[in-house]
This record gives structure tokens, sequence and C-alpha cells, in this order.
């Protein structure tokens, strides 16, 4: 359950983001699904290794340098995907931010089992 509302997570921060940025486009719906289960199978293997092999850029940039791999991840994933578009350096960059935006916002709310978290707000008195 948890890799499904990951992929539709996926494809919400996709669709976001090529509502958005100009330069990133999908075809059509077929291609919405094909790219996030893309980004999602990109994300999982080739960015751990991408991660791990620009430590040093990343820890002299205060990890800014992510913003360029989190792109680079969504620019390969385009190249999977026939119908998935992303053109030029500053799109990519600014569908990589929205892409992480979303994510980040719905990871606040999946637990770690695929099941939806409750946040609990306690009050003290």
């Amino acid at each position: 359950m948890g890799i499904i509302i990951r992929v539709l997570l996926n494809m919400l921060a996709i669709w976001l983001a090529a509502t958005l940025v100009s330069g990133i486009s999908t075809a059509d719906n077929a291609a919405l699904i094909w790219a996030s289960i893309s980004l999602g199978l990109v994300n999982a293997f080739i960015r751990p290794l991408v991660v791990f092999l620009t430590l040093p850029v990343t820890l002299l940039t205060l990890g800014l340098f992510l913003l360029f791999v989190n792109a680079a991840m969504l620019n390969l994933a385009a190249w999977f995907v026939e119908g998935f578009d992303v053109v030029g350096v500053i799109d990519a960059l600014l569908g990589a931010i929205i892409v992480s935006l979303v994510s980040w916002a719905g990871s606040a709310f999946i637990g770690e089992n695929g099941r939806y978290r409750v946040l609990v707000v306690e009050r003290r008195d």
C-alpha cells in the first residue's frame, strides 16, 4: 500500500511541476504514471550512488548541490519515459524543487509502512 501512495504522491508532484513550469510537460496520463514510477526507481537506485559520489561538493555547498542532483534525477527519469519532457537546466531545477516540496509535505503524513500518520498536537497548560 505504501508504494501505491508514494507513486500517487510522485504523480501529483510531477503533474504540479508540469503545470507550473513551462519546460516540463507530460503527453498524457500514461506518461505521467510511467514518469512517476521511473522517478521513484531512479531515486531509489541511482540517486544514493550519485549523492555518495558528490558528497564532497555537497558538503562544500552546504547541501545546495543536492538541488542539482535532484534536477539530474528528474532529467534522467524524463530520458527513460517517452512523453515526459524536461527542457533546460532552470526548468529542471524548478521542477526538482516542486517535486521535493510535494514529496516532503506528503511524507509528513505518510508513515514508513505506507499508512497515514496522524499528527497529534499536545496542549500543555
